[in-house]
């Protein structure tokens, strides 16, 4: 590929006009060398790759804005023969960006711990548990500070009230949408990272925090009786709604509280370990509408599959996240899911990773005595060893997958002109889950995301559409879509139909979920060979986490997965002492403290500078 991060990839939007061409057409890799075969030996075999990406299907695009002739209009800044990915368009634009909507996003702390005696002011009110981190948010003239009471104040600051939002919509059009293509950072693969996350937690451990800026999410929304709605999910929310009751909201917040420590309570739920979530709620003497914003905006769980257990969990995992960098439990990233993987690539490469774009591998070597593998082969015929090889599971070829039963996700991303719920601010960052129309389907989950997110144009809102696939992704999402958003190009006459946002591009489409698949499903791989999955369908990213340090613990058992790397700016490295070889193929650098200026001229291949009050 010409882009980062395979499946979890972002895109501008003209990067992905290119990609639905490439999954549209039926194109294979080409081979540049016919005569690789002569670099295999006698005692060796190969297990030829994938020729062709099959984990995207049925690829379907719309455009219900004006296409007014857009054919000759270019994207704003596009480089030529350059490809628009994630980091460029982040880049590229981001300054520009900055003036438009001041950042006021907040960026994880380096570690939990560090220098707490700078915390300043009182921690923030949660739901059920205060914040114990310190977090640092930049205004205008980018002054950090630490935030205390003061998260809490960070929605309300975002944005000025606006009068256009009681307005009627500014029209978009098409050619509009693609001159500003790279103020569009979108993701193939939908997610928000819970703020106790695995994946938060190890962004902080390993200092990758420091390539990131995040956003907190700012609301949970429920669609019941045909409307959105807002959830109440903290105590200042619950007491503050006037959607519930006084006597709803005491049985709320009293059930939340059991869900805290449920497990020192083993008699309210263990008469229901063996039904789902939902009839255990109904047994808690909770009325529909509070068994629904539980069910599908707290939990966030099935109604049919999901156990008691299962739920309760859930549910204890959202609470806890509350508090910690606001009053939602969830973070997004600032230009899209696809900067994370782009930042632990950026880490890699200052200790001497090599990350190589437009390079496909041919086969696996394999030695016929050990069973091991040895090297692999580039479509170049270039042979390369290695003791360890990590493979993306979409590489593998259907004779090594033939036993393998991979499920599916539908996701459809739109670009609307209107929020699904407009209220005085429009830079919101929502959630919302819409629960299945028939018993036995999925639930949908819609992540809407504005302009100051940096994945989409001013006056334009970015919704991402995500469940476990029964059909294609259209058929499976389109009767969401239908509901919330206004499909038509001419003008309506329905008061209904001018209160939906309108829908100005969309498209649909179908990627493999190869999470749940266990490495002995594979056919003949060697023992050295370890299979990574692309994304799955779960919210968070705790499966990637886990994987990932799965199977660098298989590897190096010994070694710590992912330590605190030193400040990039705090490594010198001796010229003199490093060999091309060394600085091209050689592990990470050997770093130690510098205690005087003659040990880190004499001391190896590089050094680290260390604060006094530094651990």
């Amino acid at each position: 590929r010409h882009y980062y991060g395979g499946n979890w990839a972002s895109f501008s939007f003209s990067g992905l006009l290119s990609w639905i061409k490439e999954n549209q057409q039926e194109t294979g890799i080409n081979d540049d060398c016919e005569d690789w075969r002569k670099l295999i030996l006698e005692n060796e075999e190969v297990i030829s790759l994938s020729k062709k990406d099959k984990t995207i299907q049925h690829v379907e695009d719309f455009c219900f804005g004006d296409q007014d002739s857009a054919e000759d209009v270019e994207e704003a800044g596009a480089l030529p023969k350059l490809p628009l990915f994630g980091v460029s368009g982040a880049e590229g634009v981001a300054r520009e960006s900055e003036e438009e909507h001041p950042p006021m996003e907040s960026s994880l702390p380096e570690a939990e711990s560090r220098e707490p005696e700078k915390a300043t002011g009182t921690e923030p009110a949660s739901a059920m548990e205060g914040n114990d981190t310190e977090i640092a948010t930049e205004n205008e003239s980018s002054h950090s500070t630490a935030l205390g009471e003061s998260t809490l104040e960070l929605e309300k600051t975002e944005a000025a009230p606006s009068a256009i939002s009681a307005q009627e919509p500014k029209k978009i059009t098409y050619s509009q949408i693609v001159r500003e293509g790279r103020r569009f950072n979108i993701d193939l693969v939908s997610k928000l990272l819970y703020s106790r996350g695995l994946l938060i937690d190890l962004l902080i451990k390993s200092n990758v925090s420091r390539y990131a800026e995040f956003k907190n999410a700012t609301r949970i929304l429920a669609f019941r009786e045909e409307k959105v709605e807002q959830v109440p999910c903290s105590r200042a929310d619950v007491f503050n709604s006037r959607q519930l009751t006084m006597v709803e909201k005491r049985m709320l917040m009293k059930f939340l509280t059991f869900c805290l420590d449920y497990e020192q309570h083993p008699d309210e739920y263990q008469d229901c370990e063996n039904s789902t979530f939902a009839q255990f709620l109904r047994t808690q003497k909770l009325t529909p509408s509070l068994q629904h914003f539980i069910l599908h905006s707290i939990a966030m769980v099935s109604e049919t599959d999901c156990s008691t257990l299962e739920g309760l969990q859930a549910t204890k995992k959202f609470l806890q996240c509350l508090g910690r960098y606001g009053n939602t439990p969830f973070l997004f990233p600032l230009y899209g899911q696809g900067e994370i993987p782009q930042c632990f690539c950026r880490m890699c490469a200052v200790f001497g990773g090599i990350y190589c774009l437009r390079h496909s591998v041919r086969c696996l070597v394999v030695d016929k005595e050990s069973g091991r593998c040895k090297a692999v082969v580039d479509h170049f015929g270039q042979r390369i060893s290695a003791n360890y090889f990590i493979v993306e599971d979409s590489y593998l070829s259907d004779d090594i997958c033939t036993n393998v039963c991979y499920r599916q996700i539908s996701r459809a991303v739109l670009i609307t002109d209107q929020s699904i719920l407009n209220t005085d601010s429009e830079q919101q960052v929502s959630i919302l889950t819409v629960p299945p129309v028939d018993l036995g389907k999925p639930a949908v989950c819609v992540i809407e995301l504005c302009s100051s997110t940096m994945t989409c144009m001013k006056d334009t809102y970015l919704v991402h559409l995500t469940c476990p696939s029964t059909k294609t992704a259209r058929e499976d999402l389109e009767p969401v879509v239908q509901k919330l958003f206004n499909l038509n190009t001419e003008k309506e006459t329905e008061n209904e139909e001018l209160e939906k946002p309108r829908v100005l591009w969309a498209v649909y489409f179908n990627m493999r979920d190869s999470s749940g698949v266990d490495k002995k499903s594979y056919d003949g791989l060697p023992s050295n060979v370890y299979v990574c999955s692309g994304p799955d369908s779960a919210l968070g990213n705790d499966c990637a986490v886990k994987q990932a340090e799965t199977i660098f613990q298989e590897m190096f058992p010994t070694e710590e997965f992912c330590p605190p790397a030193p400040n990039p700016e705090d490594i010198i490295y001796d010229e003199d002492e490093i060999t091309p070889e060394e600085s091209g193929f050689s592990n990470s650098p050997e770093t130690k403290p510098e205690s005087s200026t003659e040990e880190s001229s004499s001391g190896g291949s590089s050094a680290v500078k260390k604060d006094d009050n530094e651990e």
